[in-house]
């Protein structure tokens, strides 16, 4: 009976121990506390955009000749002949980027950008002047407020028509990626939705 029970003895001690060596082989990596992805937020990214607000990036610059009459019932029509310099500006309005705007995919970062749009167009006064005027003497200041205002709104509709929104994408490839690449150290891709519509001027 001794010898039985020393028997069953060892037969349980040894089921043990190989229990014990399958279930530390099974688990002997087993860790609660290893790191199975990291999650990494950008705020730095998007703090240094914010910063940044408007980020110009397409300048036109333009040089126009404008021909301004008044048209009279009876009396001669006053004329003027303008030379105009203006510019438009094209940017990026970084501070429109929300957190989910950033979204991290392995080593890259894509960001989606608002919509590029012309922040800015204007008439440089101080490189236009008036190059001949006939019949002002009485209504020069009237000729140039309407020549200047016309010229104002052709500098728009150019810049427009000549792609300047189009140009400001581009540029933000060569200006902006590699800045948002330097601060967060990844692959940047910069992403645009171009939904709205721009009526074109009469």
């Amino acid at each position: 009976m001794k010898m039985l029970r020393k028997y069953i003895q060892a037969i349980v001690v040894v089921g043990i121990v190989v229990v014990s060596i399958f279930l530390w082989e099974k688990f002997k990596n087993f860790n609660p506390f290893t790191i199975k992805d990291i999650q990494t937020t950008h705020n730095m990214v998007l703090k240094e955009m914010t910063v940044l607000g408007k980020l110009e990036l397409a300048n036109f610059a333009f040089r126009d000749v404008v021909e301004q009459e008044l048209v009279r019932d009876y009396m001669p029509n006053p004329k003027a002949i303008l030379i105009v310099q203006g510019e438009a500006i094209g940017c990026i309005d970084l501070t429109k980027i929300k957190a989910e705007d950033i979204v991290t995919k392995d080593d890259t970062l894509i960001v989606h950008l608002p919509d590029p749009e012309l922040c800015s167009y204007r008439i440089d006064h101080s490189k236009s002047k008036i190059y001949d005027t006939e019949y002002a003497f009485m209504n020069e200041q009237a000729l140039m407020n309407e020549a200047y205002t016309r010229a104002e709104a052709k500098i728009k509709q150019s810049a427009l028509e000549m792609g300047i929104l189009e140009q400001t994408k581009k540029n933000a490839e060569l200006v902006l990626k590699p800045l948002l690449e330097n601060i967060s150290g990844k692959k940047v891709v910069l992403q645009y939705e171009m939904k709205a519509t721009l009526e074109r001027l009469k």
